[in-house]
Parts: structure tokens; sequence; C-alpha cells
């Protein structure tokens, strides 16, 4: 349930042993409803905790630099640095009108937002591992915007299911290619990669062959 790229540095090393595996965490496309157009004024969506890693504050000048409305949601830090970051660099912003904050929503508001944003935005600060909401948009039908860091070049495919950028310019130039995106083509592609009976087979080939290697 990672992304290849962390353990890029230790095969390009050397060390460990064995042959390496990436299989990514499932999504029940099930439980999510695929959308193939959304409202032109469709606002862009953050999900997550709160917390500068995650990029919240890169999220909220990506819609403003783009001209469109931002929903955050996630909880809000409960302790260390963040919570002074929240209260300094996300509290501000939050209007009601261009910057909308609902807090810690529960799976089928997650559907409802993430099938009505035009995108879902993704400006990690860090080595993001895999970051199942990615999975859970893109199950919408939903393209994703993200930083080209951890996981996220691996989930995204550039042009196919959202783009991936290095900093808030490059993202809200990716806002203005969104109707590029066929969101019923997203849905697919995710149906493809990430869909619950895709990975469950993924692991069994690679038990399958771990067996094989035991056996001899």
């Amino acid at each position: 349930g990672c992304s290849a790229s962390l353990f890029a540095p230790a095969l390009a090393s050397g060390e460990g042993a064995g042959t390496w595996h990436a299989v990514f965490n499932p999504v029940d496309t099930a439980v999510y409803d695929a959308v193939a157009s959304v409202a032109g004024d469709a606002p862009l969506v953050f999900l997550g905790r709160v917390e500068r890693i995650k990029g919240p504050h890169d999220a909220i000048a990506i819609a403003s630099r783009a001209g469109r409305r931002l929903v955050i949601a996630g909880p809000a830090p409960v302790a260390g640095d963040d919570i002074d970051f929240f209260r300094r660099e996300v509290v501000p912003h939050i209007d009601g009108g261009q910057v909308t904050w609902t807090g810690a929503i529960d799976d089928q508001a997650k559907n409802r937002l993430l099938g009505s944003a035009a995108a879902l935005l993704m400006p990690v600060h860090w080595e993001e591992p895999f970051g199942i909401v990615m999975a859970e948009a893109l199950a919408c039908g939903t393209p994703v915007i993200g930083y080209r860091r951890g996981s996220v070049p691996e989930v995204i495919r550039d042009g196919v299911n959202g783009f991936c950028c290095d900093d808030v310019e490059g993202a809200v130039r990716a806002v203005g290619r969104l109707a590029e995106i066929d969101r019923t083509a997203v849905r697919a592609d995710c149906e493809r990669r990430f869909g619950q009976d895709v990975i469950v087979d993924q692991y069994l080939a690679v038990y399958a062959e771990a067996i094989r290697k035991v056996r001899g």
C-alpha cells in the first residue's frame, strides 16, 4: 500500500534483498458514484488533515489565483505546531464563499463532495506514501491536481486523470486545463488500477511468487 518511489533510494543503493513489488491500496468503487460532468463553477476541493505537510495553504493560493471556489474538508489539528499553522494560514481565509471549511466528513458526504468537485487538490509538502483520497476522487471521475512528490506521480497519469506539477503556479495552469480531462475515462482508469478486485489479484500474484520461491 505504498509508493514504489519510496523504495527507490534503497533499491538504487543495493540495500535489501529479494524482489520488490509496490501494490497500491484499493478503493471500493461501488461506494463512489461516477459523475460524468460537473457545473462550470464547480469548486476545487482539498480533503485531508488540515496540516502544513498536506498543503492546505497552497490549495488556498491555487484556488485564489485560478479564480475558483475552494472547499476544505478535514479535521483541524489538535496538537503541535499545526494548531498555530491552522490559525494563522488557513482560518483567516475561510469566508464561507471563496473558501469554505466543513471539518471532518463521513463517507457519504465525501462521495457527494468529491463527485461535485472540478478537481481534488493534492499540493503535498512531504513524500505522501499513497493518499487514498486520490483514488477516492478518481472513483468519482474527479481529476486530481497534485505536486510531484511521493506517490502522486504514480497515481496521477498526467493529462489522463489529472495533472502533476511542482508549485502553485503550475497547479493554477493545470486548473485551466481541466476541460481536457474526460471524467468517464478517469473513473474507468481508477477501476483498472485501484479497484479492490484488481488489488486483490495483485496481492495473490505476489503471494504466489513468494510460495514458488520458497518451494524452489
